[in-house]
């Protein structure tokens, strides 16, 4: 019997592979719902290839694009994420949630009921929402998989991690372009040199995140929610090759780890094949691979995010939404040229402390309205700071 899908966020790099890896096995796969925000001609055309009645597209242009082109074609096409219930007659096998930024998060939220298992690669939701998540898979008795790799290789060694027997999970970061840079060498550098990530092939906004290690803090909080543990038993680790993505050192004095090739492709393909004999072309490893692996401390004179880590709460509240949509936000005036690569932290740090936002730290997550209203808060504010 053929699995039955959903893929939200199909036209980006994380949709895209997962589509990939399903054609190539579309013999074994009935997708059921693709989305995409506004890239109408990728999202019909991966319907057409893979014979999808149910297609959502966000943006109203787009939407409107859309229902021309197919209309003379048997595809429901949707302009928002509120009628799961007329798309699934029953609970499908997996979904993807692949949409970027804290728009991801209702989507999530309104599919998990609908979902067998659900993968998520949605930093913002996870970070932000994960209160509400976790409610509704218990409820719904719903799998999750995490599909950031740092997350999945935690996961994927012990999917049913016992927190009281971790000593510490190490959290492995690249470094990012600027990992040997003097604070004299970053006053210097260029959007274009930002954007060049030694690893990995990213968008502009998470190549930023790297290269200021943001995207560390991010997978710290991501790590502490998803598997229950406190901020004292989280590290980051810097490991160049971004061959290992992370290190779960145990109280009996074990320490585990899986490696794998700096692609998406291998946690997305695992996280759809589970435990399925399924085979997944990679790079030969070399008989010396170990001897070339180097890990170091975090510089944090240089990349001081240390002092953002210190302003997080041990339980989840509101504060970790001013966090994600401060940053946010200071990305997209780095990228205008409004601020400098340099300043990055002390702008963000200085705005993380202003007294309005020590209250957040305080308020639990209790309903999504709550997170979307301070989340466009936040934003309001720095462009009228910013004007």
């Amino acid at each position: 019997m053929k699995k039955k899908i959903a893929i939200l966020g199909s036209t980006g790099s994380i949709g895209k592979n997962l589509f990939n890896i399903i054609y190539s096995d579309k013999k074994n796969f009935d997708v059921i719902l693709l989305s995409a925000k506004s890239n109408y001609n990728l999202l019909l055309r991966q319907a057409q290839l893979l014979n999808v009645k149910n297609l959502i597209i966000t943006d109203k242009k787009s939407y409107f694009h859309l229902l021309k082109k197919v209309k003379n074609e048997n595809i429901k096409v949707y302009n928002n994420f509120d009628n799961f219930n007329l798309i699934f007659k029953k609970k499908i096998d997996y979904s993807m949630i692949s949409i970027t930024g804290i728009a991801g998060l209702k989507p999530t939220l309104n599919l998990i009921k609908f979902t067998k298992k659900i993968a998520i690669a949605n930093k913002e939701a996870i970070i932000c929402g994960w209160n509400l998540i976790k409610k509704l898979l218990n409820f719904y008795n719903v799998k999750f998989i995490p599909i950031d790799s740092e997350h999945f290789s935690i996961w994927f060694s012990n999917p049913n991690l016992n927190h009281s027997f971790v000593d510490k999970i190490y959290i492995t970061a690249s470094g990012g372009p600027f990992l040997n840079y003097s604070k004299k060498k970053l006053k210097k550098v260029k959007i274009l040199d930002t954007l060049k990530h030694p690893n990995w092939n990213m968008g502009k906004k998470i190549s930023v995140d790297s290269a200021t290690l943001m995207n560390k803090v991010f997978e710290l909080i991501e790590a502490k929610n998803i598997f229950s543990l406190n901020y004292n038993k989280l590290s980051i680790l810097v490991h160049k090759q971004s061959y290992i993505h992370s290190i779960i050192k145990m109280k009996n004095g074990m320490i585990k780890f899986i490696a794998h090739d700096t692609t998406m492709k291998i946690p997305i393909f695992n996280s759809l094949y589970s435990n399925e004999i399924k085979y997944l072309p990679s790079k030969d490893i070399r008989a010396d691979f170990l001897n070339n692996l180097s890990f170091q401390e975090v510089n944090y004179k240089i990349f001081p995010i240390d002092q953002i880590l210190k302003l997080l709460p041990e339980k989840n509240s509101l504060f970790e939404t001013v966090l994600v949509a401060a940053n946010d936000k200071f990305v997209d005036l780095y990228l205008k040229k409004k601020i400098s690569f340099i300043n990055f932290h002390s702008q963000l740090i200085n705005f993380l402390n202003l007294n309005e936002f020590k209250i957040y730290k305080k308020k639990k997550v209790k309903k999504i309205k709550d997170i979307l209203i301070l989340d466009e808060y936040v934003r309001l504010k720095i462009d009228n700071m910013y004007i």
